[in-house]
């Protein structure tokens, strides 16, 4: 049976000051879409408003800027799929069989409120599905509660974009809040590698989480290898 797997991207342009722009990080879905095509899953994605996702313009730079991510930019009918995002009511998460939360700091605003994308991840931890976020995309799972009232994260595994990370980007004057310490205050289980920036996925049960853009190809074949 053909595995289905449902990526999540941003709405979000900018951050509180307009004059600085973000976005999806365009690596951490291309990387993430590559290993899942070549084992033939079905592929979607979703916002939490639906519509056009805007790319962060520093994943367009060297080193963000790979081959990948070009080739994703170069095809039109890719770039189309991120201007026309499904919206979360258009969701059945009973067709889907993983959720993936794509990062760039635009997901802090727009990933934790969305009741819709809680919804989704919800029914499809509950069913037995995977949940699994790379970088910033672990915003997503921040408030996402399950039908016990208990918070999905709570005394899990997580990793995701570390704080000292956001300091070493030049972004933590900028960010809303520091994503790892509400991680923590909502009882998971921090992890992160040793250095910033490289590669590092945590499998925890039906939970994978990877740290940085870096990560998205590693934690993309950890979700892959548990379908």
């Amino acid at each position: 049976m053909t595995r289905r797997i449902l990526h999540v991207v941003t709405n979000v342009g900018h951050y509180d000051d307009p004059d600085h722009a973000t976005g999806l990080w365009l690596s951490e879905l291309s990387h993430a879409w590559e290993v899942f095509e070549e084992r033939g899953f079905e592929q979607r994605i979703v916002s939490p408003a639906g519509g056009p996702s805007p790319l962060e313009p520093r994943s367009l730079k060297f080193p963000n800027y790979d081959k990948t991510a070009k080739a994703w930019r170069a095809d039109p009918a890719r770039m189309a799929l991120l201007a026309t995002t499904l919206r979360p009511a258009q969701v059945d998460s009973a067709d889907y069989d993983a959720i993936f939360f794509t990062g760039g700091h635009a997901v802090m605003y727009d990933f934790p409120e969305s009741e819709g994308l809680q919804r989704i991840t919800r029914e499809i931890w509950e069913r037995g599905g995977i949940v699994s976020s790379v970088c910033h995309g672990y915003c997503g799972l921040l408030n996402t509660r399950l039908s016990d009232g208990s918070l999905l994260v709570d005394g899990r595994k997580v990793t995701g974009f570390a704080w000292q990370e956001e300091v070493l980007a030049r972004v933590d004057k900028l960010v809303p809040y520091n994503a790892e310490e509400e991680m923590k205050k909502r009882g998971a289980l921090y992890e992160k590698a040793l250095l910033p920036f490289v590669s590092y996925a945590v499998v925890d049960g039906n939970l994978v989480t990877g740290q940085n853009p870096g990560s998205a190809k590693e934690t993309a074949e950890k979700v892959a290898a548990l379908l």
